[in-house]
């Protein structure tokens, strides 16, 4: 009779363990998964080669510096702007929004209104930012040493005023706007003074010297640099909605085009020396 109430308590007591267990193993919080570090993609660093000078102070062509379209959205565009599912930069249609004044009384919670403001170009995403540093040759400085005894020097002579232009790579609607979108994202990514227009006047000179030894004939190509910028532009139908008290923007039929475009380095020249017996 003992043993088998021994055996009933022990297995009461097995009981009430296992229970207490498991309980235990339940109240614990499960350890959250371990997240994979983010991939961070930068963009790589530009580095300007040694060949590439400035001419800012030497140019005898002052050429206007290019004021890129920044533009602080209004109290009244950064609360709209703030109601598009789709991201707006485009500098020209936040202009708008900033010239623009609506007065919704809230009283009026019947009133209704959708205006169209037409197909924009509502941003552009850059993929790729790269760097022609002799993109356009503008001109050739030539030294013939054949018949000297001792080392000339040769240096940059610029012969003739030269004006090299960007532009888009192929033809989009609203070309205007995407090009100040896109001047803007590759300057923040180049950090170099781009403008879709540059120009070198005659008579700017530069310092650098270069060896010509005897019996040789020096030639010092000039290179005006452009960046090469690609990308895509989202495009969209914009609507202003109207309902009772509250505004806000609409955008319908959002497609993506895919662009390029070549932006000339503003007042810099790249250099190529070459000396040989013709």
């Amino acid at each position: 009779m003992k043993k088998r109430i021994f055996i009933i308590i022990f297995v009461m007591l097995f009981a009430f363990a296992s229970q207490a267990i498991a309980a235990e193993k339940s109240s614990e919080k499960p350890k959250p998964a371990e997240k994979a570090p983010e991939q961070i993609v930068k963009q790589a660093e530009i580095k300007v080669p040694g060949t590439v000078v400035s001419i800012s102070k030497e140019n005898t062509y002052p050429n206007s510096a290019q004021d890129l379209p920044y533009l602080e959205p209004s109290k009244l565009a950064k609360a709209m702007l703030k109601t598009s599912e789709v991201p707006i930069t485009n500098p020209d249609l936040i202009r708008l929004l900033n010239e623009s004044s609506i007065n919704a009384s809230k009283v009026a919670f019947w009133y209704r209104a959708k205006i169209y403001l037409g197909q924009w170009p509502l941003s552009y995403q850059s993929t790729e930012t790269t760097v022609n540093w002799e993109h356009q040759q503008i001109n050739m400085n030539r030294l013939d040493n054949r018949g000297a005894k001792a080392v000339a020097r040769l240096s940059y002579n610029q012969t003739a005023y030269k004006k090299v232009s960007g532009g888009l790579t192929a033809a989009i609607p609203n070309s205007e706007a995407v090009q100040k979108m896109m001047l803007i994202s590759a300057a923040e990514k180049s950090r170099l003074p781009l403008a879709f227009s540059t120009a070198v006047g005659a008579g700017t000179k530069k310092p650098n010297t270069y060896h010509v030894s005897p019996k040789q004939v020096g030639y010092l190509y000039s290179y005006v640099p452009a960046v090469n910028e690609r990308g895509r532009v989202t495009y969209g139908e914009v609507y202003i909605v109207l309902k009772g008290g509250k505004r806000q923007i609409l955008v319908q039929n959002v497609t993506q085009q895919g662009i390029g475009a070549w932006i000339p380095v503003q007042d810099h020249v790249s250099f190529r020396f070459h000396a040989g017996n013709m």
